[in-house]
């Protein structure tokens, strides 16, 4: 039985010279079964795979990795603090994406965080060292030198949204644009006249986009854009409230607020109550995320959904082939990918 078969002979772990004499083969053999090549016939095949389940025979992974000139770890590195990391409900859904989809390997997934001078420079030593076999970088901003980085020790990478329109590494990204469109199209369908918009960090790309379609759908719709009710923010709680502050300051007759996140959202709430200000009967807002804290806002929050952990999956999907791909990054530069999932809106009660 399989049971008593665990222990190789000399006690220990069954190794791969004790699976081959099982089997009657060579040990170059039984190590292309465990590998998966097609150059063994059905009956060998066989013949190994009943020794290995006869030994309890586990193949050293390590090793194979360390033959196959591969470490079987992808890093997913976040260029941001680790307070950030944890109040913003992105991440966990992005991470979440991300380990679902690697279940099904024998890779491990390595969390990095990259938000401090001190960091990068660590980082950027662990990765000239090929520790890893990949990297999956979330939250970039347009003047982050870690994808250029990972370009020059032509590491496989995946970017979770483009730095720019001429991005030249893979990047899975939602419809940021189409998003905001239909946010405020929303708000323009529900009579509303003065609509704000409280922006994302705008050195991120996917900000920028938001405001495009936030302009697009007011001009559209015959609407003036008044860049008076456009404030910057940093896709913060904190930076919410401070945005929306000045905005009321600024425009006390806005009607309407769309926010590049529901995190901003959550504080762009606050500052409008603190106001006096009714949701949705003197401001409607709608946020960006559909995230937890949209269903649980005091009223449930509209907000735009993205599909942040199918964005993972894919991530995933793309970075695995980017790796299994030997060919020199110089022969396959053209055929980076940029994916782009499509967005939904979510309306609730706040809008």
């Amino acid at each position: 039985m399989a049971s008593h078969g665990a222990r190789g002979r000399s006690g220990g772990r069954p190794t791969l010279e004790e699976v081959a004499a099982r089997a009657g083969v060579g040990r170059g053999t039984v190590s292309r079964v465990i590998n998966g090549s097609p150059r063994v016939s059905d009956a060998t095949r066989a013949a190994v795979e009943a020794a290995v389940a006869e030994l309890g025979y586990v193949p050293n992974t390590a090793a194979r990795a360390l033959a196959a000139n591969r470490t079987d770890a992808i890093a997913l590195v976040v260029p941001e603090p680790e307070t950030r990391f944890f109040a913003e409900p992105y991440f966990s859904d992005m991470l979440r994406g991300v380990g679902a989809a690697m279940s099904d390997t024998e890779m491990q997934l390595l969390l990095i965080f990259a938000g401090s001078d001190r960091e990068r420079n660590r980082l950027a030593q662990y990765l000239a060292a090929h520790r890893v076999d990949g990297v999956l970088l979330v939250s970039v901003h347009a003047d982050d030198p870690l994808p250029d980085m990972l370009s020059q020790l032509e590491i496989p990478a995946v970017i979770s949204g483009p730095r720019s329109a001429s991005e030249t590494l893979t990047s899975v990204d939602s419809d940021n644009y189409g998003g905001a469109r239909q946010a405020v199209e929303h708000l323009i369908g529900r009579g509303r006249r003065t609509i704000a918009h409280i922006t994302g960090r705008l050195d991120v790309y996917g900000a920028q986009r938001r405001i495009d379609g936030y302009r697009d759908a007011l001009r559209e719709a015959g609407r003036e854009v008044d860049e008076l009710l456009i404030e910057p923010g940093d896709f913060s709680e904190d930076g919410g409230r401070r945005a929306m502050a000045a905005l009321l300051e600024r425009r006390p007759d806005l009607d309407a607020v769309f926010a590049a996140s529901d995190v901003t959202a959550a504080g762009a709430r606050h500052a409008l109550r603190d106001a006096g200000r009714r949701i949705p009967d003197d401001v409607a807002l709608v946020g960006y995320d559909d995230s937890a804290i949209a269903r649980h806002m005091d009223p449930p929050l509209t907000s735009v959904r993205q599909p942040i952990q199918e964005m993972g999956r894919a991530m995933i999907d793309l970075l695995l082939a980017e790796v299994a791909d030997r060919r020199p990054p110089a022969s396959r530069g053209l055929e980076r990918r940029q994916m782009v999932l499509a967005t939904e809106l979510v309306g609730r009660a706040s809008s």
